[in-house]
């Protein structure tokens, strides 16, 4: 067995940690003899005695060769393949392991914009997002969100419409659509971009997938705007997650009345760069001279 493949059944198998995973690569990266017992990798790991038990039960069961067999045929990027990301490796808590579905070539994107925005978007956001994307078209810049309602779902249709590159990162499997209504828009995104999943096929959404799914988006651009965004909102996380990642945070200013804007605001206030039109994004990708 290869190390990569090692990684993979280990992220698929119950009771295995993030950490233990790290520890299991680090000891054995370097190796030509794979350790593949369960109890010598629980070892590694150092298993908490609950998670060792449940890990030691899964294994080498059925449902565990079953749920291989099952992304046998999904595309997988792991953090050992040559193509990971170098940007997303250098962030905070890289995944170990992505499915993914669409063109893989998006990872090599030399411009990746972060798009994020309120879920209960305002019309403020769609007028927003129609005065600062169509430029980038000509700008070789990707668009990366998290296909949530609102302001991710309207800027990554918009994006389609005008023919830039767009990556989508999902809380659920690749096979499952939240919310609902998405179908269409997640299908296009799957075939035209690139869809992107930290969770095996069949997982529904969970409430803590999404600050999960949002470290990722933080991690693979270069550059985040936030276009509306409320007090304390996920949005925020992700503009922290990005800042915390030495990445380029931008937020557009809203009417200090606004709930919808209070997050931006406060966001300009602690020093983010104020976004009035496209080329004040456009500028973040420049070469500093």
């Amino acid at each position: 067995m290869q190390l990569r493949s090692l990684l993979i059944r280990l992220y698929l198998a119950h009771g295995m940690t993030y950490g233990g995973c790290v520890r299991i690569l680090r000891a054995q990266r370097s190796t030509a003899d794979l350790v593949v017992a369960a109890a010598k990798l629980a070892d590694l790991a150092q298993l908490s005695v609950a998670a060792r038990a449940k890990f030691m039960q899964d294994w080498d069961s059925p449902r565990l060769q079953k749920v291989l067999d099952t992304h046998q045929h999904v595309a997988i990027l792991t953090i050992l393949d040559p193509d990971y990301p170098p940007q997303l490796m250098a962030s905070y808590q890289p995944p170990l392991v992505l499915f993914i579905s669409g063109q893989r070539s998006l990872l090599k994107a030399p411009r990746i914009l972060a798009v994020v925005g309120s879920r209960q978007a305002s019309s403020y956001a769609p007028t927003v997002l129609k005065q600062l994307l169509p430029a980038l078209a000509t700008e070789n810049v990707a668009i990366v969100s998290g296909l949530a309602a609102g302001v991710d779902s309207q800027a990554q249709a918009l994006a389609l419409q005008l023919g830039l590159p767009t990556i989508g990162v999902i809380g659920t499997g690749l096979d499952r659509v939240y919310p609902r209504g998405n179908d269409a828009l997640q299908t296009n995104v799957s075939q035209v971009g690139l869809l992107i999943s930290e969770y095996p096929l069949g997982t529904p959404p969970k409430r803590y997938h999404f600050p999960a799914r949002n470290r990722i988006i933080a991690g693979l651009c270069q550059t985040l705007v936030v276009v509306e965004a409320r007090e304390h909102s996920g949005s925020l996380i992700t503009a922290n997650l990005a800042l915390q990642n030495d990445r380029n945070v931008l937020a557009v200013p809203g009417p200090i009345d606004a709930p919808l804007s209070v997050g931006c605001n406060q966001l300009i206030a602690a020093g983010a760069k104020s976004v009035l039109n496209s080329r004040h994004i456009i500028e973040e990708f420049l070469p500093i001279i």
